[in-house]
C-alpha cells in the first residue's frame, strides 16, 4: 500500500510543478488550428468520394 500511496504523491508532484500547461491563448490557438485541419480533410475526403461516385456511375452506365 505504500508504494500506491507513494506513487500518488510522485504523480500529484510531477502534474503540479513539472508539467507546463498550455495558456488559455495557446489552447484557443491549438483547438482552431485542428478544427481548421478537420474540416479541410472532411473536404477532401469528400471531393475524393464524389469524384468516385460520380467515376464509378459513368462505368456503370457504360456497360449497360
Amino acid at each position: 500500500m505504500a508504494k500506491v500511496t507513494e506513487y500518488i504523491k510522485e504523480s500529484y508532484e510531477e502534474l503540479t510543478e513539472k508539467v507546463t500547461w498550455p495558456t488559455w491563448g495557446e489552447l484557443q490557438n491549438s483547438a482552431i488550428l485542428v478544427l481548421v485541419a478537420a474540416i479541410i480533410i472532411a473536404l477532401i475526403v469528400l471531393l475524393m468520394d464524389q469524384s468516385f461516385g460520380r467515376l464509378l456511375q459513368y462505368f456503370y452506365k457504360s456497360l449497360s
